[in-house]
Order: C-alpha cells, then structure tokens, then sequence
C-alpha cells in the first residue's frame, strides 16, 4: 500500500513493527559492505590464467619482433592497441595504452589541460573554469575536477542521457571548458547515450574553442543481459560535425581482468594523439608492455573479451536480479522509492523520498551496513533534494547482498515513515 495512502493508525502500527524489525538487525553485528563497485572474488577467478600463463624467454617478443621487457613503443604494443581499437571502433592508430588505470588517464589530461592547455593556453591562467557534469554521476570524477579547482555545473540525466537543452545553452560560456561523462551504462543510473543525445553532443558549438569531453566509455563490453545497449560511436559523428578534437575517449580492463593490474588506453583524434604522445615523451620512459603482451594473449581479441565478459554476466546478472526483485517485493507500490533496471554497468541507482538519503545511509552503517554516502552521486557531495542512493551489488556473496538490500528496504520504508509522521 502507498504510505501517503494509509491512515494514521496504520502508519504508528507500521513505523513500531519496522523500528522491531531494525532493533533485530541491529543486534546482528553485521559487518557488509556496498560502498564501491568492486568485482567479486569469483570475478577475480576468472582472469588467473592471465598470471599462471608466464612469459619464458621465447615468448616476450611482439609479432613485430619487439622484446616487451626493454624499453621503447611509448604508444603502447601493436596487438593491445589493435585490441583497444577493436573494442572502441577506432583505427589502431588512434589509441595509445597506458597503465593500469583510465581513472589516471584522465587525472593526467585535466593536469596537462591546466598547466598546459588543450589548444588555447594553460587552464590554470584563467579567472575561472567550469566543467559540465550529468548527476547523478560517478565520484571520482568530481573528486578530479574539485582537486584542480574546476567549478562543476550540474547537468539533468534523463532515460535518453544528459538535458541536451541545458547542456547546449551552458556551453556559449566560454568558461566551461569541458564535460566529464560515462555514455553507456552510466554510473549509476545505467543509462547508456540515445543516438540522437550522442550526435547533438558531437554537434555542440561550445564558445570555448578548447572545450573538451572526457568520454569514460568504462562499461563499453559489460552487459547484465542478451539485449545489449549499443552505443552510438562518437567520433565518425564528430569528424562530420568537425569536432573530433573534441572527444576523450577512455577504457581499461579493471573491471575485465583485476583491478590495479589491468591495462587502460585512450582513443582519439590524430591531433590529440599527437599531443598526448609529446606529453607522454616527458612522463614516462614506457608502461608495462609484459602486461600488455599477457593480456593480448589472453584475449587474442574483441571476441575474446566479449566471451570473457559473459561469464562475468554469469556471476553478476543473478545477484543484479536479486536487487531487482527485492526492491520490488519490500518497496514497490509504497510510493518511497524508485529504481532503475539497468541492461549493463555495474550499479542500481535508487532514489528514495525527498530529504531522506542521508539518513537511509545512516541507518543501515548503524546496523552494519556499508552504503556509499549519499550526495556521493553529485558534485561536492550535494544531492540537491537528497535522494539518491547509489547500490553497487557486485563485490558481496549472493546471501551477503540479500541480507544488505533486505536491511535497505527496511531503512527506507522506516525513514519514509517518520518523515510522514514529522510532516
């Protein structure tokens, strides 16, 4: 029944029967943890003969000859740019391998971008410089953005992905520099960019003639179902519109092979290639083409990932349904809550009644429960109407996972009630 639907009556029998139910959470002493997407460690399984496979002296060479344990091929191995390239839709020469993390690509390029400029002179020189970012979005990626000072602009999320109309007038200030998003299954939402978002993006006229987007493609081959979301690819959009210097494209396997030991690239325009390549000349005398090298035998190719990813669907699908269902056995139709079904990613991004999140968080690390803190979703922590709740239901065992989502509910229902019985 829907809580604004029930008597007064009905609502104190209620609120004393779930505070009951939390007291016996409570003496539970749980000890569970949502707070980040982190691959189980049945995932983990999945990739160890990546590491069993050693390389023995005849085997550390390219198909090109090139001896991976010495220096040189700053842009990466041929084969792991080919694999990259495969996956992104881009040619070979467009992609550039880095190290273990895409999170760090894009730390360097803002750094670059401030102390160097991309095209029009150091970011850092300027009175102001603003970012465009869709909420609910990904943490980490305001944490940058605040590290280096950059003022961040919400920007709407809706089913088809960010208010186009908001983000087309907030772009003639010439101060917005940039945009930071995850085009498919976003973070948290799971909203992958509709073709008809993607190309209106690749047509923006920003009045900054610097104006960058860092592309986080960080789901591009991690589905949860058989019918796929397909992402439009950007750049043969931007070439026509004349914009392809304006796209960062990012990927890594951290969430493919093993976190922190992975491999992450970087594709774009010849320009920005070029560019980042001179970067890289002062950075680093190479990264870890052994791992590279690994890797691409691994996989071979994009088939190979793709094949490798359905048995990481395995896994996470049925603990996504468990989610799913709970959600909407413990709080469908009670007006406290709604959710997103995502076909991809690796959270459910919940949104529960208005000025309530907080205190949902707080409830349920009360009863032992880890969440990640709400207001987390946005930038500088700030949900403007407190409610949404990121649940990431990948790292807990299957019985971990429903006792936490159970808890949750409950920590919901119980919050939606009291602020009814304050109002």
């Amino acid at each position: 029944m829907n809580f604004q639907n029930m008597s007064q009556e009905e609502r104190v029998a209620l609120l004393a029967e779930l505070r009951d139910s939390y007291a016996e959470y409570k003496g539970r002493n749980l000890v569970l943890d949502m707070s980040r997407g982190k691959p189980g460690a049945n995932q983990l399984e999945l990739s160890m003969d990546l590491l069993e496979a050693s390389l023995v002296s005849d085997s550390v060479k390219t198909k090109s000859g090139f001896d991976v344990r010495n220096y040189g091929l700053l842009e990466g191995i041929p084969e792991c740019r080919a694999l990259f390239a495969e996956l992104l839709e881009v040619a070979p020469e467009n992609v550039l391998v880095f190290g273990n993390s895409s999170l760090n690509i894009m730390f360097d390029y803002v750094s670059h971008c401030m102390t160097h400029g991309a095209g029009d002179g150091p970011w850092s020189q300027l009175e102001k410089i603003k970012f465009a970012c869709p909420v609910p979005g990904y943490d980490r990626h305001f944490a940058i953005l605040e590290y280096f000072g950059i003022e961040m602009v919400n920007i709407p999320m809706s089913a088809e992905g960010p208010d186009m109309d908001a983000l087309e007038a907030l772009v003639q200030d010439e101060s917005v520099k940039g945009m930071i998003c995850v085009p498919k299954y976003s973070n948290p939402e799971g909203v992958t960019f509709s073709d008809a978002v993607v190309r209106r993006i690749a047509a923006l006229k920003p009045a900054a003639k610097d104006f960058r987007i860092i592309w986080d493609n960080a789901y591009c081959v991690h589905d949860l179902r058989e019918e796929t979301d397909c992402l439009l690819n950007i750049f043969p959009e931007c070439v026509q519109q004349g914009s392809a210097d304006m796209i960062i494209e990012v990927a890594s396997t951290s969430k493919i092979t093993f976190p922190g030991a992975g491999i992450a690239a970087l594709a774009a325009s010849p320009a920005n290639i070029a560019a980042m390549k001179k970067l890289l000349f002062y950075q680093t005398i190479g990264h870890d083409k052994i791992n590279q090298l690994r890797h691409t035998r691994f996989f071979r190719d994009a088939a190979g990932v793709r094949a490798h990813m359905r048995l990481h669907r395995a896994i996470l699908a049925p603990k996504f349904q468990a989610v799913l269902d709970t959600l909407e056995k413990e709080l469908g139709g009670t007006g406290t809550a709604e959710w997103n079904q995502p076909n991809g990613g690796y959270f459910i991004s919940l949104d529960v009644t208005d000025g309530c999140a907080k205190r949902v968080v707080q409830l349920c690390a009360e009863a032992g429960v880890v969440l990640t803190p709400a207001g987390a979703t946005f930038p500088y922590g700030l949900d403007p109407r407190d409610r949404n709740i990121r649940i990431a239901p990948t790292f807990p065992p299957v019985a971990e996972l429903q006792t936490a989502v159970d808890l949750l509910c409950l920590c919901v229902k119980l919050t939606a009630l009291e602020m009814l019985a304050d109002g």
